[in-house]
Protein backbone atom coordinates (compact mmCIF):
# COMPACT_ATOMS: atom_id res chain seq x y z
CA UNK A 1 0.00 0.00 0.00
CA UNK A 2 2.63 2.38 0.71
CA UNK A 3 4.40 1.52 -2.37
CA UNK A 4 1.57 2.64 -4.18
CA UNK A 5 1.23 6.04 -3.13
CA UNK A 6 5.32 7.09 -3.48
CA UNK A 7 4.56 6.08 -6.78
CA UNK A 8 1.42 8.25 -7.34
CA UNK A 9 2.95 11.00 -5.92
CA UNK A 10 5.91 10.73 -7.88
CA UNK A 11 4.75 11.21 -11.55
CA UNK A 12 3.33 14.58 -10.95
CA UNK A 13 6.11 15.74 -9.11
CA UNK A 14 8.77 14.07 -12.18
CA UNK A 15 6.45 15.71 -14.47
CA UNK A 16 6.62 19.43 -12.64
CA UNK A 17 10.20 19.08 -12.68
CA UNK A 18 10.26 18.46 -16.25
CA UNK A 19 7.74 21.21 -16.70
CA UNK A 20 10.17 23.74 -15.00
CA UNK A 21 13.38 22.68 -16.64
CA UNK A 22 11.67 22.84 -20.09
CA UNK A 23 10.98 26.35 -19.15
CA UNK A 24 14.13 27.52 -17.65
CA UNK A 25 16.14 26.08 -20.55
CA UNK A 26 13.80 27.79 -23.21
CA UNK A 27 14.96 31.23 -21.38
CA UNK A 28 18.18 30.62 -21.33
CA UNK A 29 18.45 29.65 -24.45
CA UNK A 30 16.04 31.97 -25.84
CA UNK A 31 17.74 34.98 -23.94
CA UNK A 32 21.47 34.15 -25.84
CA UNK A 33 19.48 33.75 -29.12
CA UNK A 34 17.46 36.30 -29.16
CA UNK A 35 20.42 39.79 -29.58
CA UNK A 36 17.78 42.26 -28.81
CA UNK A 37 16.85 40.77 -25.06
CA UNK A 38 20.92 39.75 -25.31
CA UNK A 39 21.50 43.05 -25.16
CA UNK A 40 19.07 45.12 -23.14
CA UNK A 41 17.30 46.94 -26.09
CA UNK A 42 13.79 47.63 -26.39
CA UNK A 43 11.51 44.92 -27.25
CA UNK A 44 9.75 46.03 -30.20
CA UNK A 45 5.88 45.95 -30.76
CA UNK A 46 4.68 42.85 -32.04
CA UNK A 47 7.80 40.47 -30.32
CA UNK A 48 6.75 36.60 -29.92
CA UNK A 49 8.46 36.34 -25.94
CA UNK A 50 5.52 34.82 -23.64
CA UNK A 51 3.63 37.52 -21.43
CA UNK A 52 5.10 35.94 -17.97
CA UNK A 53 8.31 38.30 -19.23
CA UNK A 54 7.43 41.85 -18.74
CA UNK A 55 8.66 44.49 -21.23
CA UNK A 56 12.18 46.71 -20.38
CA UNK A 57 10.53 50.29 -19.11
CA UNK A 58 14.26 52.11 -19.46
CA UNK A 59 15.44 54.39 -22.56
CA UNK A 60 16.27 52.63 -25.35
CA UNK A 61 20.51 52.54 -25.64
CA UNK A 62 21.55 54.77 -28.94
CA UNK A 63 23.08 52.54 -31.05
CA UNK A 64 25.49 53.87 -33.91
CA UNK A 65 23.95 53.26 -37.01
CA UNK A 66 26.04 52.75 -39.69
CA UNK A 67 26.87 54.66 -42.76
CA UNK A 68 24.61 53.36 -45.85
CA UNK A 69 27.03 52.55 -48.77
CA UNK A 70 27.18 54.97 -51.01
CA UNK A 71 25.45 53.96 -54.54
CA UNK A 72 27.68 53.68 -57.13
CA UNK A 73 27.93 56.28 -59.88
CA UNK A 74 26.59 54.84 -63.42
CA UNK A 75 29.39 53.71 -65.55
CA UNK A 76 29.40 56.24 -68.07
CA UNK A 77 28.68 54.54 -71.89
CA UNK A 78 32.29 54.86 -73.58
CA UNK A 79 32.60 57.34 -76.43
CA UNK A 80 33.83 55.46 -79.43
CA UNK A 81 36.95 56.38 -81.04
CA UNK A 82 35.91 58.47 -84.71
CA UNK A 83 39.28 58.15 -87.52
CA UNK A 84 37.79 58.55 -90.95
CA UNK A 85 39.50 58.21 -94.00
CA UNK A 86 38.52 57.92 -97.34
CA UNK A 87 38.07 54.98 -99.52
CA UNK A 88 39.13 55.29 -103.22
CA UNK A 89 35.80 56.73 -104.33
CA UNK A 90 35.37 59.62 -101.51
CA UNK A 91 39.17 61.03 -101.91
CA UNK A 92 39.12 64.70 -101.11
CA UNK A 93 41.24 65.56 -104.59
CA UNK A 94 38.40 63.91 -106.24
CA UNK A 95 36.04 66.87 -105.63
CA UNK A 96 38.40 69.99 -103.82
CA UNK A 97 40.71 71.22 -105.68
CA UNK A 98 42.20 73.95 -102.74
CA UNK A 99 41.73 74.80 -98.99
CA UNK A 100 42.90 77.69 -97.01
CA UNK A 101 43.38 79.05 -93.62
CA UNK A 102 43.31 82.61 -91.94
CA UNK A 103 44.47 82.83 -88.66
CA UNK A 104 43.26 86.10 -86.19
CA UNK A 105 43.47 87.58 -90.23
CA UNK A 106 46.60 86.20 -91.32
CA UNK A 107 46.55 83.71 -94.34
CA UNK A 108 48.50 80.51 -93.22
CA UNK A 109 49.37 77.46 -94.84
CA UNK A 110 48.46 74.99 -91.97
CA UNK A 111 47.24 75.54 -88.21
CA UNK A 112 46.15 73.10 -85.45
CA UNK A 113 44.12 74.38 -82.87
CA UNK A 114 45.31 74.84 -79.39
CA UNK A 115 42.34 73.67 -77.77
CA UNK A 116 41.19 70.05 -79.39
CA UNK A 117 37.85 69.88 -80.17
CA UNK A 118 36.36 66.73 -79.17
CA UNK A 119 32.33 66.33 -79.10
CA UNK A 120 30.64 63.34 -77.50
CA UNK A 121 26.80 61.85 -77.96
CA UNK A 122 23.68 63.85 -79.26
CA UNK A 123 22.14 63.70 -75.96
CA UNK A 124 25.11 64.83 -73.79
CA UNK A 125 25.13 68.24 -75.79
CA UNK A 126 23.34 70.53 -74.14
CA UNK A 127 23.24 68.51 -70.62
CA UNK A 128 23.40 71.50 -68.68
CA UNK A 129 19.42 73.12 -70.06
CA UNK A 130 16.52 71.70 -70.43
CA UNK A 131 14.73 72.25 -74.24
CA UNK A 132 16.16 72.07 -77.75
CA UNK A 133 19.06 74.11 -78.42
CA UNK A 134 19.49 74.18 -82.13
CA UNK A 135 18.32 73.22 -85.19
CA UNK A 136 17.38 69.16 -84.67
CA UNK A 137 18.80 69.22 -80.61
CA UNK A 138 22.13 68.55 -80.85
CA UNK A 139 25.65 67.57 -82.72
CA UNK A 140 24.01 64.35 -83.94
CA UNK A 141 20.78 66.55 -85.74
CA UNK A 142 19.06 63.57 -84.57
CA UNK A 143 15.72 65.47 -82.24
CA UNK A 144 13.42 68.02 -82.65
CA UNK A 145 11.67 66.71 -79.38
CA UNK A 146 12.01 66.87 -75.81
CA UNK A 147 10.66 64.88 -73.11
CA UNK A 148 7.61 62.93 -73.45
CA UNK A 149 4.63 63.50 -75.16
CA UNK A 150 0.76 61.94 -73.19
CA UNK A 151 -0.73 61.37 -76.52
CA UNK A 152 -4.26 59.55 -75.39
CA UNK A 153 -6.48 60.56 -78.29
CA UNK A 154 -4.47 60.90 -81.17
CA UNK A 155 -5.55 64.91 -81.67
CA UNK A 156 -3.89 68.16 -82.41
CA UNK A 157 -5.62 70.79 -80.51
CA UNK A 158 -4.71 75.05 -81.42
CA UNK A 159 -3.98 76.67 -78.28
CA UNK A 160 -2.82 80.07 -79.54
CA UNK A 161 -1.31 81.84 -82.17
CA UNK A 162 0.99 85.19 -82.88
CA UNK A 163 0.88 87.15 -85.43
CA UNK A 164 4.30 87.89 -87.15
CA UNK A 165 5.39 90.53 -89.96
CA UNK A 166 7.13 90.73 -93.35
CA UNK A 167 10.22 92.29 -94.23
CA UNK A 168 11.38 94.16 -97.82
CA UNK A 169 14.82 93.78 -98.71
CA UNK A 170 16.62 96.22 -100.01
CA UNK A 171 16.38 94.56 -104.07
CA UNK A 172 12.44 94.63 -103.51
CA UNK A 173 11.63 90.97 -102.40
CA UNK A 174 9.48 90.27 -99.69
CA UNK A 175 10.12 87.94 -96.83
CA UNK A 176 6.99 87.25 -94.28
CA UNK A 177 6.60 84.98 -91.30
CA UNK A 178 9.10 82.13 -90.40
CA UNK A 179 9.99 79.83 -94.24
CA UNK A 180 12.74 77.23 -94.39
CA UNK A 181 14.08 75.95 -92.16
CA UNK A 182 12.78 77.99 -89.36
CA UNK A 183 12.99 75.71 -86.33
CA UNK A 184 12.13 77.19 -83.18
CA UNK A 185 14.50 77.04 -80.02
CA UNK A 186 12.63 76.33 -76.96
CA UNK A 187 14.20 76.10 -73.49
CA UNK A 188 13.19 76.11 -69.89
CA UNK A 189 15.35 78.89 -68.47
CA UNK A 190 16.07 78.33 -64.17
CA UNK A 191 14.59 81.26 -62.20
CA UNK A 192 17.75 82.89 -60.95
CA UNK A 193 18.93 82.67 -64.79
CA UNK A 194 15.07 84.79 -65.81
CA UNK A 195 16.05 87.25 -63.31
CA UNK A 196 18.95 88.97 -65.00
CA UNK A 197 17.56 89.05 -68.27
CA UNK A 198 15.20 91.32 -69.84
CA UNK A 199 12.29 89.57 -69.29
CA UNK A 200 9.13 91.20 -68.56
CA UNK A 201 8.36 90.93 -64.35
CA UNK A 202 5.71 88.32 -64.46
CA UNK A 203 7.62 86.39 -67.04
CA UNK A 204 10.93 86.51 -63.92
CA UNK A 205 8.76 86.12 -61.18
CA UNK A 206 7.17 82.80 -62.65
CA UNK A 207 8.19 79.58 -60.36
CA UNK A 208 8.61 77.78 -63.82
CA UNK A 209 8.90 79.39 -67.57
CA UNK A 210 9.71 77.37 -70.82
CA UNK A 211 10.56 80.02 -73.25
CA UNK A 212 10.44 80.14 -77.08
CA UNK A 213 12.98 82.25 -79.28
CA UNK A 214 11.92 82.26 -82.52
CA UNK A 215 13.57 84.23 -85.34
CA UNK A 216 11.71 84.95 -88.34
CA UNK A 217 12.04 86.08 -92.14
CA UNK A 218 10.55 89.49 -91.33
CA UNK A 219 13.64 90.45 -88.72
CA UNK A 220 12.08 90.09 -86.04
CA UNK A 221 13.43 88.02 -83.05
CA UNK A 222 10.04 86.75 -80.67
CA UNK A 223 10.28 85.75 -77.31
CA UNK A 224 7.12 83.93 -76.55
CA UNK A 225 6.17 81.85 -73.03
CA UNK A 226 5.53 78.26 -74.15
CA UNK A 227 2.42 77.38 -72.45
CA UNK A 228 0.32 80.70 -73.86
CA UNK A 229 1.86 82.43 -76.64
CA UNK A 230 2.66 85.26 -74.20
CA UNK A 231 5.02 87.85 -74.97
CA UNK A 232 8.21 87.47 -72.66
CA UNK A 233 10.54 89.87 -73.69
CA UNK A 234 9.81 92.87 -76.56
CA UNK A 235 10.34 92.00 -79.81
CA UNK A 236 13.69 92.44 -81.21
CA UNK A 237 13.98 94.28 -84.53
CA UNK A 238 17.44 93.48 -86.35
CA UNK A 239 16.10 94.05 -89.76
CA UNK A 240 17.70 91.04 -91.43
CA UNK A 241 15.98 88.32 -92.73
CA UNK A 242 16.34 84.75 -90.89
CA UNK A 243 15.83 81.95 -92.63
CA UNK A 244 17.75 79.55 -90.00
CA UNK A 245 16.66 78.52 -86.71
CA UNK A 246 20.12 79.61 -84.99
CA UNK A 247 21.21 78.18 -81.72
CA UNK A 248 21.54 78.62 -78.39
CA UNK A 249 24.12 78.31 -75.77
CA UNK A 250 24.39 74.34 -74.97
CA UNK A 251 25.95 75.75 -71.46
CA UNK A 252 22.76 77.53 -70.32
CA UNK A 253 24.79 80.28 -70.80
CA UNK A 254 21.90 83.28 -72.04
CA UNK A 255 23.48 83.46 -75.86
CA UNK A 256 21.84 83.43 -79.33
CA UNK A 257 24.15 82.75 -82.03
CA UNK A 258 21.76 83.19 -84.84
CA UNK A 259 22.84 84.16 -88.37
CA UNK A 260 20.70 86.16 -91.10
CA UNK A 261 19.31 84.50 -94.75
CA UNK A 262 19.04 87.74 -96.71
CA UNK A 263 19.97 91.48 -96.77
CA UNK A 264 17.12 93.81 -95.09
CA UNK A 265 16.75 97.12 -94.29
CA UNK A 266 19.59 97.31 -91.89
CA UNK A 267 21.83 96.34 -94.37
CA UNK A 268 24.13 93.51 -95.43
CA UNK A 269 23.02 90.11 -93.82
CA UNK A 270 25.35 88.86 -91.67
CA UNK A 271 25.67 86.17 -88.74
CA UNK A 272 25.10 87.76 -84.97
CA UNK A 273 26.04 86.38 -81.03
CA UNK A 274 23.23 88.33 -78.86
CA UNK A 275 23.41 88.55 -74.86
CA UNK A 276 19.99 87.46 -73.88
CA UNK A 277 20.50 89.16 -70.56
CA UNK A 278 19.89 92.50 -72.26
CA UNK A 279 19.43 91.87 -76.01
CA UNK A 280 23.15 93.66 -76.84
CA UNK A 281 24.96 92.10 -79.83
CA UNK A 282 28.27 91.10 -79.17
CA UNK A 283 29.65 90.49 -81.82
CA UNK A 284 28.66 90.02 -85.85
CA UNK A 285 30.76 88.74 -88.68
CA UNK A 286 30.52 87.51 -92.41
CA UNK A 287 29.88 90.57 -94.12
CA UNK A 288 32.92 91.87 -95.98
CA UNK A 289 34.47 88.95 -95.78
CA UNK A 290 37.24 89.39 -98.40
CA UNK A 291 38.92 85.51 -97.28
CA UNK A 292 35.90 84.50 -98.80
CA UNK A 293 35.49 82.62 -102.55
CA UNK A 294 32.14 84.08 -103.08
CA UNK A 295 30.67 87.06 -101.66
CA UNK A 296 27.39 85.58 -100.32
CA UNK A 297 27.35 86.51 -96.50
CA UNK A 298 24.20 83.72 -95.86
CA UNK A 299 23.63 82.08 -92.24
CA UNK A 300 21.11 79.49 -92.95
CA UNK A 301 23.10 76.72 -90.92
CA UNK A 302 22.60 76.15 -87.24
CA UNK A 303 25.92 76.51 -85.13
CA UNK A 304 27.39 74.42 -82.66
CA UNK A 305 29.53 75.28 -79.14
CA UNK A 306 32.09 72.85 -78.03
CA UNK A 307 31.01 73.57 -74.38
CA UNK A 308 34.71 71.89 -73.07
CA UNK A 309 36.65 74.58 -74.91
CA UNK A 310 34.38 77.71 -75.10
CA UNK A 311 34.50 77.65 -79.34
CA UNK A 312 31.61 78.37 -81.75
CA UNK A 313 31.57 76.12 -84.84
CA UNK A 314 29.40 78.48 -87.77
CA UNK A 315 29.58 77.15 -91.31
CA UNK A 316 28.48 80.04 -93.73
CA UNK A 317 27.23 80.46 -97.28
CA UNK A 318 29.93 82.21 -98.35
CA UNK A 319 31.75 79.30 -98.14
CA UNK A 320 33.68 79.94 -95.11
CA UNK A 321 33.72 77.71 -91.91
CA UNK A 322 34.35 79.85 -88.74
CA UNK A 323 35.59 78.49 -85.60
CA UNK A 324 35.39 81.24 -82.83
CA UNK A 325 37.25 81.30 -79.81
CA UNK A 326 34.89 83.26 -77.75
CA UNK A 327 36.51 83.84 -73.97
CA UNK A 328 33.34 83.63 -72.46
CA UNK A 329 32.96 85.93 -69.26
CA UNK A 330 30.07 85.39 -68.01
CA UNK A 331 29.02 86.00 -64.09
CA UNK A 332 25.24 84.95 -62.84
CA UNK A 333 25.66 86.62 -59.44
CA UNK A 334 26.52 89.63 -61.34
CA UNK A 335 24.30 89.31 -64.21
CA UNK A 336 27.25 90.35 -66.56
CA UNK A 337 28.58 88.64 -69.97
CA UNK A 338 31.03 89.89 -72.43
CA UNK A 339 32.97 87.70 -74.83
CA UNK A 340 36.72 88.34 -76.54
CA UNK A 341 36.47 86.89 -80.09
CA UNK A 342 39.71 85.18 -81.47
CA UNK A 343 38.63 84.04 -85.11
CA UNK A 344 39.89 81.07 -87.22
CA UNK A 345 38.47 80.48 -90.95
CA UNK A 346 38.83 77.55 -93.51
CA UNK A 347 37.67 77.66 -97.16
CA UNK A 348 37.82 75.31 -100.17
CA UNK A 349 37.50 75.32 -104.06
CA UNK A 350 35.44 72.34 -105.81
CA UNK A 351 36.91 70.76 -108.94
CA UNK A 352 33.02 71.23 -110.35
CA UNK A 353 30.24 73.49 -109.44
CA UNK A 354 32.47 76.67 -108.18
CA UNK A 355 32.11 80.08 -107.63
CA UNK A 356 28.19 80.08 -107.00
CA UNK A 357 28.06 76.67 -105.56
CA UNK A 358 30.16 76.84 -102.68
CA UNK A 359 29.11 77.60 -98.77
CA UNK A 360 26.88 75.59 -96.91
CA UNK A 361 22.86 76.08 -96.04
CA UNK A 362 22.22 73.13 -94.27
CA UNK A 363 23.62 72.81 -90.39
CA UNK A 364 26.95 70.62 -89.41
CA UNK A 365 27.04 67.27 -87.92
CA UNK A 366 30.23 66.82 -85.55
CA UNK A 367 31.48 63.88 -83.88
CA UNK A 368 34.84 63.89 -82.27
CA UNK A 369 36.78 65.96 -83.47
CA UNK A 370 34.69 66.04 -87.32
CA UNK A 371 32.00 67.89 -88.84
CA UNK A 372 30.40 66.78 -91.57
CA UNK A 373 28.28 69.02 -93.67
CA UNK A 374 27.34 69.15 -97.42
CA UNK A 375 27.22 72.47 -99.60
CA UNK A 376 25.58 74.07 -102.38
CA UNK A 377 27.51 72.08 -104.83
CA UNK A 378 27.12 68.58 -104.27
CA UNK A 379 29.93 67.93 -102.05
CA UNK A 380 29.59 66.22 -98.39
CA UNK A 381 32.88 67.03 -96.52
CA UNK A 382 34.39 65.19 -93.51
CA UNK A 383 36.76 67.65 -91.60
CA UNK A 384 39.06 67.35 -88.91
CA UNK A 385 38.18 70.43 -86.99
CA UNK A 386 41.73 70.64 -84.74
CA UNK A 387 44.13 70.13 -88.49
CA UNK A 388 41.63 71.52 -91.10
CA UNK A 389 42.58 68.23 -93.19
CA UNK A 390 39.94 66.29 -95.02
CA UNK A 391 39.31 63.02 -94.38
CA UNK A 392 36.71 62.13 -97.06
CA UNK A 393 34.44 64.37 -99.30
CA UNK A 394 31.47 62.22 -100.82
CA UNK A 395 29.49 63.47 -104.35
CA UNK A 396 26.30 64.47 -103.28
CA UNK A 397 25.51 65.26 -107.28
CA UNK A 398 23.09 68.58 -106.72
CA UNK A 399 22.32 70.99 -104.14
CA UNK A 400 22.35 69.77 -100.63
CA UNK A 401 20.09 71.88 -98.25
CA UNK A 402 19.06 68.77 -95.73
CA UNK A 403 21.22 68.54 -92.82
CA UNK A 404 22.99 64.93 -92.63
CA UNK A 405 21.76 62.97 -89.51
CA UNK A 406 24.02 61.05 -87.76
CA UNK A 407 23.50 57.31 -85.77
CA UNK A 408 25.73 54.77 -83.99
CA UNK A 409 24.28 51.75 -84.75
CA UNK A 410 26.46 48.78 -82.91
CA UNK A 411 28.81 51.76 -81.88
CA UNK A 412 29.83 52.51 -85.76
CA UNK A 413 28.48 55.77 -86.80
CA UNK A 414 26.49 56.09 -90.32
CA UNK A 415 25.07 59.65 -91.92
CA UNK A 416 21.87 59.67 -93.12
CA UNK A 417 21.36 62.35 -96.11
CA UNK A 418 19.75 63.11 -99.71
CA UNK A 419 20.01 65.97 -102.00
CA UNK A 420 17.75 68.77 -103.96
CA UNK A 421 17.82 69.38 -107.36
CA UNK A 422 18.42 73.26 -108.52
CA UNK A 423 17.79 73.90 -111.93
CA UNK A 424 20.16 74.61 -113.46
CA UNK A 425 23.08 72.18 -111.93
CA UNK A 426 22.24 68.41 -113.45
CA UNK A 427 20.23 67.87 -116.18
CA UNK A 428 16.98 66.48 -116.09
CA UNK A 429 15.83 62.92 -118.22
CA UNK A 430 13.49 63.41 -120.91
CA UNK A 431 10.24 63.41 -118.67
CA UNK A 432 11.85 66.60 -116.89
CA UNK A 433 12.41 64.43 -114.04
CA UNK A 434 15.95 64.35 -111.66
CA UNK A 435 17.18 61.23 -109.75
CA UNK A 436 17.02 62.07 -105.80
CA UNK A 437 18.87 59.13 -103.79
CA UNK A 438 18.85 58.74 -100.50
CA UNK A 439 21.77 57.43 -99.20
CA UNK A 440 23.11 55.64 -95.97
CA UNK A 441 27.00 56.51 -95.50
CA UNK A 442 29.71 54.64 -93.56
CA UNK A 443 30.77 57.13 -91.72
CA UNK A 444 34.28 56.20 -91.65
CA UNK A 445 34.63 56.49 -95.20
CA UNK A 446 32.28 58.16 -96.58
CA UNK A 447 31.18 54.83 -98.89
CA UNK A 448 27.74 53.97 -99.60
CA UNK A 449 25.64 51.32 -97.47
CA UNK A 450 22.48 51.58 -99.82
CA UNK A 451 20.71 54.06 -101.68
CA UNK A 452 17.04 54.47 -102.50
CA UNK A 453 16.20 56.23 -105.46
CA UNK A 454 13.12 58.86 -105.96
CA UNK A 455 12.29 60.53 -109.14
CA UNK A 456 10.99 64.75 -108.81
CA UNK A 457 10.67 67.78 -110.31
CA UNK A 458 11.67 71.07 -110.02
CA UNK A 459 10.96 74.95 -110.89
CA UNK A 460 13.31 77.70 -110.44
CA UNK A 461 13.93 78.74 -107.20
CA UNK A 462 11.61 76.01 -105.43
CA UNK A 463 13.46 72.81 -105.71
CA UNK A 464 12.48 69.21 -105.45
CA UNK A 465 13.98 66.04 -103.78
CA UNK A 466 14.76 66.36 -100.82
CA UNK A 467 15.22 70.03 -98.51
CA UNK A 468 13.36 68.83 -94.89
CA UNK A 469 15.63 66.77 -93.05
CA UNK A 470 15.29 63.38 -91.82
CA UNK A 471 13.91 62.05 -88.77
CA UNK A 472 15.38 58.81 -87.03
CA UNK A 473 13.51 56.53 -85.37
CA UNK A 474 14.01 55.69 -81.83
CA UNK A 475 12.17 53.56 -79.28
CA UNK A 476 9.36 51.50 -81.23
CA UNK A 477 10.59 52.94 -84.39
CA UNK A 478 13.87 52.40 -84.21
CA UNK A 479 14.17 50.70 -87.40
CA UNK A 480 13.03 53.48 -89.71
CA UNK A 481 14.09 56.78 -91.09
CA UNK A 482 11.21 59.35 -92.78
CA UNK A 483 12.41 60.92 -95.07
CA UNK A 484 10.53 64.53 -96.83
CA UNK A 485 10.64 64.21 -100.84
CA UNK A 486 9.38 67.20 -102.41
CA UNK A 487 7.73 67.19 -106.36
CA UNK A 488 7.34 63.62 -106.29
CA UNK A 489 5.54 61.70 -108.36
CA UNK A 490 4.15 65.20 -109.75
CA UNK A 491 5.30 68.41 -109.14
CA UNK A 492 3.11 69.73 -106.61
CA UNK A 493 2.94 66.81 -104.62
CA UNK A 494 4.78 65.02 -102.06
CA UNK A 495 5.45 61.96 -99.87
CA UNK A 496 6.85 61.52 -96.53
CA UNK A 497 8.75 57.78 -96.94
CA UNK A 498 9.79 55.86 -94.21
CA UNK A 499 12.57 53.62 -95.00
CA UNK A 500 14.33 50.56 -93.21
CA UNK A 501 17.38 51.48 -91.45
CA UNK A 502 18.89 48.05 -93.07
CA UNK A 503 17.88 47.99 -96.18
CA UNK A 504 16.82 51.45 -97.56
CA UNK A 505 13.73 49.53 -98.68
CA UNK A 506 10.26 51.74 -98.68
CA UNK A 507 7.78 50.36 -95.50
CA UNK A 508 5.14 52.98 -95.95
CA UNK A 509 4.65 56.53 -97.53
CA UNK A 510 2.36 59.59 -97.15
CA UNK A 511 1.30 60.88 -100.04
CA UNK A 512 0.08 64.53 -99.82
CA UNK A 513 -1.36 66.69 -102.26
CA UNK A 514 1.26 69.88 -101.99
CA UNK A 515 5.07 69.09 -100.84
CA UNK A 516 7.17 69.24 -97.98
CA UNK A 517 9.98 71.42 -97.28
CA UNK A 518 9.57 71.19 -93.52
CA UNK A 519 11.69 68.17 -91.39
CA UNK A 520 9.55 65.87 -89.97
CA UNK A 521 9.39 64.92 -86.04
CA UNK A 522 9.24 62.12 -84.19
CA UNK A 523 7.37 62.36 -80.68
CA UNK A 524 7.48 59.58 -78.39
CA UNK A 525 5.06 58.78 -75.39
CA UNK A 526 6.79 57.57 -72.01
CA UNK A 527 5.75 53.59 -73.17
CA UNK A 528 8.19 54.58 -76.39
CA UNK A 529 4.74 54.76 -78.98
CA UNK A 530 6.14 56.89 -81.55
CA UNK A 531 4.30 59.48 -83.56
CA UNK A 532 5.29 61.59 -86.96
CA UNK A 533 4.40 65.65 -86.91
CA UNK A 534 4.69 66.39 -90.29
CA UNK A 535 3.70 69.60 -92.02
CA UNK A 536 3.35 70.45 -96.05
CA UNK A 537 3.49 73.81 -98.02
CA UNK A 538 -0.27 73.13 -98.20
CA UNK A 539 -0.66 74.28 -94.88
CA UNK A 540 -1.49 71.26 -93.42
CA UNK A 541 -0.07 69.55 -90.57
CA UNK A 542 -0.22 65.81 -89.71
CA UNK A 543 -0.10 63.92 -87.22
CA UNK A 544 0.84 60.13 -88.35
CA UNK A 545 1.07 57.21 -86.74
CA UNK A 546 5.55 56.29 -86.92
CA UNK A 547 4.78 52.23 -87.58
CA UNK A 548 2.36 52.42 -89.87
CA UNK A 549 1.72 56.23 -91.42
CA UNK A 550 -1.78 56.04 -90.43
CA UNK A 551 -3.25 59.36 -90.14
CA UNK A 552 -4.34 60.23 -86.98
CA UNK A 553 -4.90 63.85 -87.10
CA UNK A 554 -4.93 66.36 -89.39
CA UNK A 555 -5.02 70.47 -88.97
CA UNK A 556 -4.90 72.88 -91.70
CA UNK A 557 -3.12 75.75 -90.03
CA UNK A 558 -4.06 77.96 -93.54
CA UNK A 559 -0.60 79.10 -94.85
CA UNK A 560 2.57 77.56 -96.00
CA UNK A 561 3.92 75.76 -93.40
CA UNK A 562 8.40 75.41 -94.91
CA UNK A 563 9.53 76.15 -91.36
CA UNK A 564 10.25 73.02 -89.26
CA UNK A 565 8.29 72.78 -86.35
CA UNK A 566 10.16 71.81 -82.31
CA UNK A 567 7.88 69.86 -80.01
CA UNK A 568 8.69 70.52 -76.24
CA UNK A 569 6.55 67.30 -74.38
CA UNK A 570 2.80 67.77 -75.49
CA UNK A 571 3.29 71.27 -77.26
CA UNK A 572 4.30 71.70 -81.00
CA UNK A 573 5.39 75.57 -81.99
CA UNK A 574 5.49 76.04 -86.03
CA UNK A 575 5.69 79.30 -87.60
CA UNK A 576 3.97 80.48 -91.49
CA UNK A 577 5.18 82.27 -94.10
CA UNK A 578 1.23 83.71 -94.06
CA UNK A 579 2.44 85.40 -90.70
CA UNK A 580 1.06 83.39 -87.94
CA UNK A 581 3.23 81.25 -85.28
CA UNK A 582 1.14 78.24 -84.05
CA UNK A 583 1.19 76.95 -80.62
CA UNK A 584 -0.80 73.40 -80.64
CA UNK A 585 -1.11 70.71 -77.98
CA UNK A 586 -0.68 67.19 -78.91
CA UNK A 587 -3.76 65.73 -76.81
Amino acid sequence: MSNKKKSSLKAPLQAVTLVCLSVILGIIVYRNYNPVIATGSEIPTGDILPSVFPKETKTPETRPTAAPEPTPEPTPEPVPEFNPSSADSTRPELLIASTGIMVHGEIVDSYELPEKIDFGFGSDYAAEIIGITAFRGNNFRDSASYGYADITKGKLTKNWTVKSASLVAPDGEVWSGHGWTGQPLIVKWPKETRAIMNMKDWAKEQDELTEVVYAGEDGIIYYLELETGKATRDKQYLGISFKGSGSLDPRGYPILYVGGGYHGPSGTCRAFIISLIDGSILYEFGHNENFALRAWPMFDGSPLVDADTDQLIYPGENGLLYIIKLNTDYDPGSGTLSIEPEVVKWRYQGTKHSGYWLGYEDSPVIWRSHMICSDNGGRLLCLDLNTFELAWVFDCLDDTNDTPVLELEDGHPYIYISTSNRVGLRAPDAAGRYLIPVWKLDAVTGEIVWQKDYDCYSASGLSGGVQGTLAVGKNDLSDLIFVPVARTPNINAGRLAALDKKTGEQVWYKETAMYSWSSPVCVYTKEGKGCIVYCTSGGYMYLLDGLTGETLDYMDLGGNIEASPAVFENTIVVGTRSSIIYGLTLE
